[in-house]
């Protein structure tokens, strides 16, 4: 069996009494794209800055690239690309200038050097937009050049924390397109999202929550594990009264809005969908559609946090 490129165990950061990263365990292989998800203040960001020796852990171990973050933390630096979730370039310089200050940081010189950010901006399709001042790039390019300096050095590992946040839905997809291809390459690819259609595109999944993980698994894995009953979709008017209804019945085992619609789990198939139709309109609400549906992740999601298991 391989050795896994992160490997994690029981990792935990205290501040003060504040426990962030509580006990965390989950391995990450070369040639793997593993998304943590979680809101903010979940722990995601806390446990990415561990994983790259930034920060101490009050407990457990890690190891990245085969590196103790705690004992060669400068050697998990070396092996490592890291694009954090706040642009961390310099915006008084252009981006040719930052990339060439850090390809130096990573012991790139000369011709070699050159021909990194000459390949890296054209992969990334930065072009002729590195020749401008970082501060005069829109969110999109500064993005795209984060990027690329994470990439320049050919790291064994990449940490892309939130690597699409603010971007447009085109970029976005350019993102996930390089992403795949570093996995394809052999990277392990750790990244961190708020959009959960992107975390499709992951091969497995952490669910972050109060600074545990909750679960792990493959997207599809974890649909089919946590939400086997029965799902339905309505459209009701007015919406929080159905909702507020939907939520004593005994037979629903939970409801919640997803946006101008609801989402209705039965606790079995006992409750036909017309009865449940009836049960509202005799409440006075209006219903106008209800379907079976197939879970999301974002169903996952909210499931897990309002019902969090044992353990992952």
């Amino acid at each position: 069996m391989s050795t896994p490129t992160i490997d994690v165990r029981g990792l935990t950061r205290r501040f003060g009494a504040f426990v962030a990263v509580d006990h965390v365990t989950f391995q990450v292989e070369a040639g793997e794209i593993f998304g943590f998800l979680g809101a903010n203040g979940a722990g995601k960001s806390t446990t990415i800055r561990m994983l790259c020796g930034l920060l101490a852990p009050s407990e457990g171990t890690a190891y990245v690239a085969g590196f103790d973050i705690k004992r060669e933390p400068y050697r998990v630096r070396q092996a490592i690309g890291y694009m954090a979730q706040r642009f961390s370039l310099y915006e008084d310089l252009t981006g040719i200038e930052n990339l060439l200050f850090f390809g130096a940081a990573y012991g790139l010189r000369g011709a070699q050097l050159k021909a990194r950010i000459r390949d890296t901006l054209a992969r990334v399709g930065l072009g002729d937009q590195a020749h401008r001042l970082v501060r005069t790039l829109p969110t999109g390019w500064r993005q795209r050049l984060a990027l690329a300096g994470a990439l320049l050095h050919h790291p064994q590992v990449v940490f892309l924390d939130e690597p699409t946040s603010g971007v447009d839905p085109l970029a976005r997809r350019h993102f996930w397109d390089l992403i795949a291809e570093l996995a394809a390459e052999g990277a392990a690819v750790l990244v961190t999202t708020h959009y959960l259609d992107e975390a499709e595109y992951c091969n497995r999944l952490g669910l972050m929550h109060n600074g545990r993980l909750i679960a792990l698994g493959a997207p599809e894995v974890l649909k089919n594990r946590y939400l086997t009953r029965p799902l339905y979709e309505l459209e009701a008017v007015p919406l929080i009264q159905a909702l507020e209804h939907l939520r004593c019945m005994p037979e629903v085992f939970e409801a919640t809005v997803f946006g101008s619609r609801l989402h209705c789990t039965l606790q079995d198939t006992s409750l036909a969908p017309e009865a449940l139709l009836n049960r509202l309109r005799e409440a006075g609400v209006s219903v106008t559609s209800i379907r079976p549906i197939v879970p999301s992740l974002e169903d996952v999601f909210i499931h897990l946090i309002e019902h969090p298991p044992a353990e992952a």
